[in-house]
């Protein structure tokens, strides 16, 4: 049996892995339905495919971006910018830690770039929704605590707050409390909320003998609002499914009433991603409707994720990193791991197990604050 540091590292990594493999395969059929995907790759996808375009550059000048191919995208290299804030600072973040230590990074370090083949600042790749941040926290000012007020309301934090999850290992409402707390610099409303419940479902599944079932109970039980009700729908509609193909139709029916981008995800309704007590993103819960319907096996869950289409970088990347978790680095298929990684030039174990010593520091660090309230309510108590 491996020692609990081992043990750590090993989900950790699982984590990271499974969701930078997620983003890079359903980054290559983003944006589409299920129904196109099987016309354009003759079928189900079933691993690592080409770009939807021969001509990737030029076809949708608005994201002239190299998706496919094993290229992971803004999702797993916003994941990895948070990673590093947590290295450098070796303590819980707050909003303030994204003003003052992960928005420089999209402003001031170059980095590779797999989806533009070139080495670049990341505010060159992210999306609008992410772009916020430079300007509502480097050139606005803004409190952080506030500055995602305004913003789209998408999935934008939650993609990147998987290590979150990992800094509270076992400890879901710490790992809510703190990603609510970070992502109020970027998102407000249900995109907010799904930061959190995300943040809660990975800390969960790090639990040893977590269940996908167990992973998203513990979250659904932090959640609020319509997230809370979209998760509740979406769950039902998983239960007993264990076809990620059959799972597909049924998803989309549960996650709809809650979803403000409509049938048309390239032509999205006049209310789509305005803030709401009553509506949900819907990456987060039919990401967790996949995770059941896998039973945790990282394959499965990705697949049915970028099957799914829509947003299904970030779908598929979500599960990866639920099941991951579940499994452990040995449950992310190694040849799409491998690939991925050769693809986009990116070392994607190390910031798992960076992010598994810093959640050793953050526990140690914890348990000694515990200690000192303890001594303190001991003392006032006499």
């Amino acid at each position: 049996m491996p020692d609990n540091s081992a043990a750590l590292e090993d989900r950790s990594v699982g984590v990271l892995v499974g969701s930078a493999v997620g983003d890079a395969i359903g980054g290559a059929v983003e944006g589409w339905t299920p129904e196109a995907i099987r016309e354009r790759h003759g079928g189900w996808v079933t691993g690592i495919v080409g770009p939807w375009y021969d001509d990737w550059r030029n076809a949708r000048p608005i994201a002239p971006y190299h998706k496919g191919d094993g290229h992971i995208t803004d999702d797993t290299l916003m994941t990895h910018a948070l990673v590093e804030v947590y290295d450098e600072r070796r303590a819980h973040l707050d909003a303030y830690a994204i003003a003052e230590s992960l928005v420089p990074k999209l402003l001031t370090e170059k980095r590779w770039i797999p989806e533009l083949e070139t080495e670049a600042l990341l505010l060159q790749r992210v999306f609008l929704a992410e772009k916020w941040l430079v300007a509502r926290l480097h050139y606005g000012h803004n409190d952080p605590r506030e500055a995602g007020v305004g913003n789209i309301v998408n999935c934008g934090a939650a993609m990147y707050v998987a290590p979150v999850g990992i800094a509270n290992a076992g400890d879901p409402a710490g790992a809510y409390a703190e990603a609510i707390d970070l992502a109020g610099a970027h998102q407000s409303s249900y995109g907010r909320e799904a930061a959190g419940v995300f943040a809660a479902a990975v800390a969960a599944a790090m639990v040893p003998g977590a269940t996908a079932a167990s992973a998203v109970a513990e979250a659904l039980a932090l959640a609020k609002d319509g997230t809370r009700s979209a998760v509740e729908a979406v769950a039902q509609a998983a239960d007993g499914l264990s076809d990620w193909e059959e799972a597909i139709p049924v998803l989309r029916k549960a996650i709809e009433p809650f979803d403000t981008v409509g049938p048309d995800y390239r032509n999205q309704s006049l209310d789509a991603r305005r803030p709401s007590r009553t509506k949900a993103i819907e990456e987060l819960p039919v990401a967790l409707g996949f995770v059941l319907v896998s039973g945790g096996d990282v394959r499965s869950a990705v697949l049915g994720g970028t099957n799914y289409g829509r947003d299904a970088d970030s779908i598929a990347s979500m599960a990866g990193a639920i099941t991951g978790a579940l499994s452990g680095a040995a449950g992310v298929p190694a040849d799409w791991a491998t690939t991925i990684a050769e693809a986009s030039k990116t070392d994607l174990e190390q910031p798992g197990r960076v992010m598994a010593s810093v959640a050793k520091d953050l526990h140690e660090a914890d348990a000694r604050r515990w200690l000192r309230r303890s001594e303190t309510l001991e003392r006032l108590a006499r």
